[in-house]
C-alpha cells in the first residue's frame, strides 16, 4: 500500500486545505486522474495520481487543513485486492478548519439581503464553494449539499445558480446583480507566499546574471511563412518558438535543468519548462509544460495555450506545479526590454525574455532595423558559472537563428 500525501505546491507552502474529494473508497484510478482539489495561498489546484491504483481509504475530511507531507488517502496498487474499509480517521496533525465567520449581509439573486443583526446559520460548505457562492450571489443556506456528510460543493453552487437564473422573471433578470467586490485580501495571501519564496531564494541562492541581445530575423521570417498557411486559431506565437529554443538548449546544458536539494544538485532527465503566468485577480503561477524538448513548436503552442487557460480558470494540476525543472518568464507583451528573474527554489535557473523590438543592428558593415529580443539568464553559482551560462545563451542564439532545427 502507498499513501497519497499533501504535495508541496509552492516553495514556502506549509499547509493546504482539502476542498473536495473527486473519488470515493474503492474507486480505481489511473495515472493522471484527478482525485482531489486543494486550496493554497496561490489558489485551488487539482491533485492528480502518479500511478494506477485503487483508493482504499480517505483519511482527511473535506474542509480540513493539512500539513505538507501528511497522508491524505491510502492507495493500493492496481491489481492488488484492497483491504476491508475502516472508518477514516484524520492523523493528529490534521484538523478541520473551524474559523468563525463574522456576520455579513448575504446578497441574493433577487437583490434582497439577510439582516446582519443576528448571525445567520453557517452551512457546511467547501472553501471553494463559499468563494463561488460569493461571486454568484448565492445564499448557501438554500443550497442542498451532495458532498460527503451533506457538504456543499462547487458543483452544488453552480447548479443552484443555474436554477435560480432560469427561475428569475425576465424583468428582474435584466437588473444588475449586486455582488460584493472582491476584497483586497483575496490576493494578499498569494503576494505573501510569493514574497516569502523570493526572499528565501535571494537569501540562500548565490545568483549570477547574464543577458544577450538576439537578432530574430530568421526566426520571425520562418514564423510568418509557417503561419501564412494556417488558420488563425492554429497560428504560432513567438513565445512558443522562444520556449522551444530554451528547451532544446537545455539538453546540452543539464547543469541549468534540475533541483538543488540537501546541498546536492539533482539534474533532471526531462525538461519541464515552468512558464510564469499572470492571473486575472493578481499574482502569478509558473506551472510546467512537461517534456517541452520533445514537443514540436506546434504542440508546444497548443500546450502553452491550454496551460494559460487553465491557470486563469483554476484548473491546474499538482504535477504541473510541483515538477518544473526551470522557469521561463516573458514580459515582452508589457514592453519590458530586459527582465532579470529570481530563481524559484529548488530550481537552479530562470530564463527571461523581453519585448521583440525593431532595433538598429549592424551586420557585415551595414546597419538596418532588425527584430531583436534581449534574453537573460539568472543561475545558481553553486551548480554552474558564468562561462557555462554564456555558452547556454550562445546555443539559444544559434537555435533561434536556425528555426528549422526547432
Amino acid at each position: 500500500m502507498t499513501e497519497l500525501r499533501m504535495p508541496s505546491l509552492g516553495a514556502d507552502m506549509e499547509f493546504g486545505t482539502l476542498v473536495q474529494w473527486r473519488v470515493k473508497p474503492g474507486a480505481a484510478v489511473k495515472r493522471g486522474d484527478v482525485v482531489a482539489e486543494v486550496e493554497t495561498q496561490k489558489g485551488v489546484f487539482e491533485i492528480d495520481i502518479r500511478e494506477d491504483a485503487i483508493v482504499s481509504e480517505l483519511l482527511v475530511a473535506e474542509g480540513s487543513r493539512v500539513k505538507v507531507g501528511a497522508p491524505m488517502a491510502v492507495l493500493v496498487p492496481a491489481g492488488v485486492r484492497a483491504p476491508d474499509e475502516r472508518p477514516a480517521a484524520a492523523p493528529p496533525s490534521v484538523r478541520p478548519v473551524m474559523k468563525a465567520a463574522p456576520p455579513i449581509p448575504v446578497v441574493r439573486l433577487d437583490g434582497a439581503t439577510v439582516p446582519s443583526g443576528t448571525p445567520p446559520h453557517r452551512p457546511r460548505a467547501s472553501p471553494l464553494a463559499r468563494r463561488v457562492a460569493a461571486e454568484l450571489g448565492i445564499d448557501l443556506s438554500a443550497v442542498p449539499g451532495t458532498g460527503d456528510g451533506g457538504v456543499i460543493t462547487r458543483s452544488d453552487v453552480e447548479q443552484a445558480a443555474t436554477s435560480a437564473a432560469s427561475a428569475t422573471p425576465p424583468v428582474a433578470a435584466m437588473r444588475p446583480i449586486e455582488v460584493s467586490p472582491k476584497p483586497p485580501a483575496a490576493t494578499a495571501g498569494m503576494r505573501e507566499a510569493i514574497a516569502a519564496a523570493m526572499a528565501r531564494s535571494k537569501r540562500e541562492i548565490p545568483h549570477y546574471y547574464l543577458s544577450e541581445d538576439v537578432e530574430l530575423s530568421p526566426a520571425m521570417n520562418w514564423l510568418n511563412t509557417t503561419n501564412a498557411a494556417r488558420p488563425v486559431p492554429e497560428r504560432i506565437l513567438p513565445a512558443a518558438m522562444l520556449l522551444k529554443g530554451v528547451a532544446r538548449a537545455l539538453t546540452r546544458f543539464p547543469e541549468l535543468n534540475g533541483y538543488f536539494v540537501s546541498n546536492t544538485f539533482q539534474p533532471s532527465a526531462q525538461v519541464h519548462l515552468g512558464v510564469a503566468i499572470t492571473l486575472r485577480g493578481g499574482g502569478l503561477v509558473a506551472p510546467a509544460i512537461h517534456d517541452a524538448d520533445r514537443l514540436s513548436v506546434t504542440e508546444l503552442m497548443a500546450a502553452l495555450a491550454d496551460l494559460v487557460r487553465r491557470a486563469r480558470q483554476g484548473g491546474l494540476r499538482s504535477s504541473e506545479i510541483t515538477d518544473p525543472t526551470i522557469t521561463v518568464t516573458n514580459l515582452g507583451e508589457e514592453g519590458v526590454r530586459t527582465v532579470y528573474g529570481v530563481i524559484t527554489p529548488p530550481q537552479v535557473a530562470i530564463v527571461g525574455f523581453g519585448s521583440i523590438d525593431e532595433r538598429p543592428w549592424a551586420e557585415d558593415g551595414l546597419i538596418g532595423a532588425r527584430p531583436v529580443v534581449t534574453v537573460s539568464l539568472s543561475a545558481d553559482h553553486r551548480v554552474s558559472d558564468g562561462w557555462r551560462g554564456a555558452r547556454f545563451l550562445r546555443e539559444l542564439r544559434r537555435l533561434l537563428g536556425t528555426p528549422e532545427e526547432l
